[in-house]
């Protein structure tokens, strides 16, 4: 199978792209989602000995969803830089400590997003968090002791990939 033809079908806040796909004798034609490049972080405060999630509304399932910090990479950030900036415009700490955890393709039969998924340790909040107005972000920190932790349930995906990574290491 290769790409034969490509054209943006919407550029708006995301990206729709219709491809046409040769597969053999066969020509397909199939939409791609083009959300970007994102990043998310379990946090954990040594501190306080607890993880920080958010809790903030998605579009997605159309209700509020715990999960960990995440958000988009701007222009030619880095990732790193990007879930540094996340975490503290999210929950207003100062990363101390950053591990990659995964790289993942969430959808990849519908979709280019590629999220890269961090550890992060944190000791010290210097902002506010809650998010930025300027983005309409209203997000609440959601605090969890290790064993609390490793028995709730999650719809997330990126959020059962990096809690299910920090209970195989007791992180």
């Amino acid at each position: 199978m290769h790409i034969t033809d490509r054209k943006i079908a919407y550029d708006g806040h995301y990206k729709l792209s219709l491809l046409q796909v040769q597969d053999g004798d066969n020509t397909l034609r199939r939409e791609r989602f083009e959300p970007g490049t994102a990043v998310a972080a379990l946090v954990y405060d040594t501190q306080t000995h607890q993880y920080i999630l958010t809790r903030q509304y998605r579009i997605g399932p159309e209700k509020d969803i715990v999960e960990v910090a995440a958000g988009m990479v701007d222009g030619q950030e880095e990732p790193a830089a990007a879930i540094r900036r996340e975490i503290h415009e999210e929950l207003g700490y100062e990363v101390d400590y950053l591990e990659q955890i995964a790289r993942l393709l969430p959808s990849p039969g519908t979709s280019a997003e590629v999220i890269t998924v961090f550890y992060a340790e944190v000791s010290q909040q210097t902002g506010q968090g809650g998010g930025l107005a300027a983005e309409n972000e209203q997000i609440e920190p959601v605090f969890f002791r290790p064993e609390e932790l490793w028995q709730t349930s999650f719809e997330d995906a990126k959020t059962l990939v990096a809690v299910q990574w920090a209970q195989l290491r007791k992180k």
